[in-house]
This record gives structure tokens, C-alpha cells and sequence, in this order.
């Protein structure tokens, strides 16, 4: 299901897209104001001490700029930065590889960083506290460890999951910030910026659309933006207005609450199968055929932020707004 196209998760077609529009300052960034805020006093502070920046780790759903941020710190630091993920971190070795490279003030940006190995891992809590990497040389009685000095270096991790990021690593940032998603009157400045980038003819309230439908994540925004714009160019003018905007995500399986048709699975099996709730991850993951961790991680967050799904301890819920809606578009049979 991860084809679908309000997925936030990064699909290979958005990477030359995102590295075109992705802004290069914090002053470029639009959204996020009291994280920007924060940077900026921390980058300047740093920079009017000549010290490298605290170790950052950033988190929240995917698509909202955590890897945009790393670069954009990197730039306002002045300094160069290695990108890495948690899965591409396989051994000891490999890290300790990337560590002794990095030049004095340089970043170490893992992506999902909580899927580090923990021997891996282990490796970083020297290298984040005394800049200093521990080697194990032989093996059996005759180990001996071997300290190496490294450069001072600022690591910056990002995570969907902050909750499985152990407490020695979680300890060792020292600055540590959640991305929301963005209001809708952050997705159209977004949108706007976008589409005069792209040369893109966008109307106020086709923006507006758009960004309604954009699941609170600028990755979505600039996805339906793309795709909006091919049904422009074909069947309409060229010119992106509100009825344009909706046609195209009709046809794209998309309402005007970013809604599709995983969404209205997720939900019609919670009401259909198990009375609205409550009903365990595991059990709606069975049913409708999907990872329990890509329901909590990517499908989840949104239906809660607009109050369609609650969590409890029982387990999930649909609310009575999501039954209201659900039963609206439904034509009324729920």
C-alpha cells in the first residue's frame, strides 16, 4: 500500500523534486516557527563561541523536513555534513569509518537512527561525550582497548520513533525537538513557493485545496502539487483553481481531507468488523493486510490529528467525528 500517493514517506520520484525545492536557509524554511526560532539562537550561539553545536535530534512523522533541517544547519554552521541512515550502519566498522573522517566541526546526519544496531550504537556514546572512539584490538584474554581522538563533530539524528531510541542515546543530545505537522496556512505559503519554482500557474484557492489535502506534510503538498499540474496542463488550461485542484484529486483517489482509499479501509474495518473499536494494532494489521508498525508510524497520526482515531489502552477507537464523516461519505449506510 505504500504506493499511495499520500504517503509520507520518501518515494524515489520525490527525490529529484525535493532536492530542487528544499530551501537552504532557515529564513527559506516556512513553518516549524518556534523550532526555527530555537536553531537560531543555537547556531548562533555556537558560532559566536566558535564551537560545534550541540549533538540535535529531531523528531516526528516522516515528510515534515528533518533531513531539510540537517542540511540547512549544516549550511548556517558552515560546515560539511555526511548522511547516513540506521539500516546502512551494519557494523562497528562502519561507523567507526564515517566517525574518524569527519573534519572538526563537521555533522554526522543518521536518518532513522533508532534503527541502529545497539552494538553500533554503543560506539557512539564516547564519540558523542569525549569525542573519542573505543576500539576492541583481539580477541579473548588477550583484548586490549584502544582509544582514538576524533574531531569535534556534531551528530544529528532523525527518527520517526523516538520512543525506541534507548535512554544512554537519548541522554547524549543535546538538543532535542519534535516537528508538528503544518497548518494549513503554512502548506499554501509552501505550495506557493513551490509552484514559482516549478513554473507552475497556482490560484489562491487552488492552493488552498491542495493543501487542505496535504495531510499536514509538505512532502504530500508538493507530491499532489506535481500531479495536479499534469492534470492542468492536460485536460484544463494550465491554470491550477479550486475546481481544477479537485477534479485532479478525485482521480487521484484523494479527498478534500487528504483521505484515500487505505484510509477508508482502516476506518471501514474498525467500524464493519469490530464496532468502531476498541480493536488491538496487531488484530487491524491482520485485517487489513498491512505492518502494524506502517499503521502506527504513517496511517495513525493523521486520523488522530483531525480527531478521527483515538488510541487507548484498549486499544484503537473510531470517534464519533470519524463515524460522522465516514457515514457522509459513505452515502450514508454506516
Amino acid at each position: 500500500m505504500e504506493d499511495r500517493i499520500v504517503s509520507s514517506r520518501l518515494k524515489g520520484d520525490d527525490l529529484p523534486h525535493e532536492n530542487s525545492l528544499r530551501p537552504s536557509k532557515l529564513d527559506e524554511f516556512i513553518g516549524q516557527e518556534s523550532l526555527k526560532e530555537k536553531l537560531c539562537i543555537y547556531i548562533e550561539a555556537a558560532r559566536e563561541r566558535e564551537e560545534t553545536l550541540d549533538h540535535v535530534l529531531l523528531h516526528g512523522p516522516p515528510g515534515l523536513g528533518k533531513t531539510t533541517l540537517a542540511f540547512i544547519i549544516s549550511r548556517e554552521m558552515g560546515v560539511n555534513i555526511r548522511v547516513t541512515s540506521g539500516p546502512a550502519v551494519e557494523r562497528a566498522g562502519d561507523l567507526a569509518a564515517l566517525l574518524t573522517n569527519l573534519s572538526s566541526g563537521d555533522i554526522l546526519f543518521i536518518d532513522e537512527i533508532h534503527r541502529l544496531n545497539r552494538s553500533v550504537e554503543e560506539i557512539l556514546y564516547p564519540a558523542m561525550e569525549d569525542c573519542a572512539l573505543d576500539i576492541i584490538i583481539g580477541k579473548g584474554p588477550s583484548a586490549r582497548s584502544l582509544r582514538l581522538d576524533l574531531s569535534p563533530f556534531t551528530l544529528i539524528g532523525a527518527t520517526t520513533r523516538a520512543g525506541l531510541i534507548s535512554s544512554p542515546l537519548r541522554d547524549r543530545f543535546g538538543i532535542l525537538e519534535r516537528l508538528e505537522f503544518y497548518t494549513p496556512d503554512a502548506l499554501y505559503e509552501i505550495l506557493a513557493r513551490s509552484a514559482r519554482l516549478l513554473g507552475v500557474e497556482l490560484d489562491r484557492q487552488g492552493a488552498e485545496a491542495i493543501a487542505m489535502a496535504s495531510r499536514g506534510t509538505p512532502r504530500i503538498a508538493n507530491r499532489l502539487l506535481r500531479r495536479v499540474r499534469d492534470y492542468s496542463q492536460v485536460r484544463a488550461d494550465g491554470v491550477i483553481t479550486k475546481d481544477v485542484a479537485f477534479e485532479a484529486l478525485c482521480i487521484l483517489d484523494v479527498d478534500e481531507m487528504g483521505l484515500d482509499r487505505t484510509d477508508y479501509l482502516l476506518l471501514d474495518t474498525i467500524i464493519d468488523k469490530f464496532e468502531g473499536g476498541p480493536v488491538g494494532l496487531e488484530t487491524i494489521a491482520a485485517s487489513i493486510n498491512e505492518e502494524a508498525a506502517t499503521i502506527e508510524e504513517i496511517y495513525e497520526p493523521y486520523l488522530m490529528k483531525i480527531g478521527f482515531l483515538k488510541r487507548t489502552s484498549r486499544g484503537r477507537i473510531v470517534t464519533e467525528k470519524g463515524y460522522e464523516y465516514f457515514r457522509l461519505r459513505s452515502g450514508g449506510e454506516k
